[in-house]
């Protein structure tokens, strides 16, 4: 480390507290979808239009966010993103009507646009190449333990008290992450350099968003988040409960087996990597894996089998499609050092604009042939996005 161990450590525990609230306030609705769809007055196409505002307005954001960390630093980028995502987390307790609830997962959307990118950011302008390697893949697991909260403890919390209080719950979610960042972070902002403008800063992510030596890297991002987003963030709940006829809570529990997948995933994506190599085909291979689990879960559907095999198929979902951290590992050595922040930010221009269009495409999808066309889609897209990424590597 190139600063003191235990406070750039600190500092990175700190950051992916954000990372926690973003995956837990954006994979909410996956435990909570049918009381939504009926307090809201909305079908579940709708709610999927809604919630596809959110990685829209995510994806949106990235130009400004990875312009604002190169120019301005972490600290100060980190803490008004956790302010405007507490915002956007008490507007989606408060609404009232599907408008609302719209204008709440836009503003929810820019709020965590940053909440990955600046502990990656922070690490990669702090960190040794190997040290950014591990640490990329325990702030990635780190993270998605928010999806852990969002599985059977807030399904507790929506039986009990309703979807409002699990937003509410976000709320201190993101207040804890503020308090924890403002204390422990102390980096100075990085000085750009006399020549560099703010417009140049932006035209320098659109560059990056459209490099022909990034476009394979990108080809598979713009599938990756979207697959975990449209499983586990909004289809898998309507799918255990509508198609498999299971009840909220137990439905939670098994959401939460692919969820702790996703959360020892990056981590044993960190480690193969490092033992084996080959990150193109490990990248490639766990995505056509994860594709191949959601096909299964569409079989075990059709022939109505046992929970368990739900559970497993998930389970290995989540771990196959963890391998998507290797992005950021095949992306740093292709970028200058001072273009890490813009570079990351044109990724996840295509990790969550993906989301948005795979979101919205699935929403169609159910409407014709119902919650398996949606989950579908994401299987599909993900056979794409690997060969595209094969072809282009």
């Amino acid at each position: 480390m190139n600063g003191a161990p235990r406070v750039v450590a600190l500092a990175l525990l700190a950051l992916t507290l954000g990372h926690v609230f973003s995956n837990a306030v954006r994979t909410l609705p996956a435990v909570a979808a049918d009381v939504l769809t009926r307090d809201l007055a909305i079908t579940a196409e709708t709610l999927a239009a809604i919630t596809g505002a959110f990685p829209a307005a995510f994806a949106l954001a990235m130009v400004p966010v990875g312009v604002a960390l190169d120019r301005y630093g972490v600290r100060p980028v980190s803490l008004t993103l956790l302010t405007l995502g507490g915002c956007g987390a008490v507007l989606a307790a408060v609404a009232p009507s599907a408008g609302t609830m719209l204008l709440a997962q836009i503003v929810l959307g820019a709020g965590c646009s940053g909440m990955l990118m600046a502990p990656i950011t922070h690490a990669a302008q702090t960190l040794g190449q190997r040290e950014f390697g591990l640490w990329s893949g325990l702030i990635q697991a780190m993270g998605n333990s928010g999806m852990l909260l969002s599985a059977s403890p807030l399904a507790f919390l929506v039986e009990a008290l309703g979807w409002r209080a699990g937003y509410c719950a976000c709320v201190g979610l993101a207040g804890l992450a503020f308090a924890a960042v403002f204390v422990t972070l102390r980096a100075a902002p990085p000085r750009p350099a006399p020549e560099r403008t703010l417009l140049g800063d932006t035209r320098a992510v659109l560059r990056l968003a459209v490099a022909p030596h990034l476009r394979g890297l990108f080809a598979i991002a713009f599938v990756s988040v979207g697959a975990v987003l449209g499983l586990r963030g909004l289809w898998g709940g309507p799918w255990l409960m509508e198609v498999k006829g299971m009840a909220r809570i137990p439905a939670g529990h098994v959401l939460l087996a692919g969820t702790v997948a996703l959360v020892l995933g990056p981590a044993l994506a960190g480690w193969v990597a490092s033992r084996f190599g080959r990150l193109p085909l490990l990248l490639a291979g766990g995505h056509v894996l994860a594709a191949l689990c959601i096909l299964g879960l569409l079989a075990a559907g059709h022939l109505q089998g046992p929970v368990w095999l739900d559970a497993a198929l998930l389970f290995l979902f989540g771990l196959a499609i963890s391998f998507q951290v290797l992005c950021f590992a095949l992306l740093r050595p292709r970028v200058a050092p001072e273009e890490v922040g813009r570079a990351l930010s044109a990724q996840n221009i295509h990790f969550f604009g993906g989301a948005a269009v795979l979101q919205a495409l699935s929403g169609v999808a159910a409407l014709a042939g119902g919650i398996g066309a949606a989950l579908l889609t994401f299987a599909l897209a993900l056979l794409l996005g690997s060969a595209l990424f094969w072809r282009w590597r």
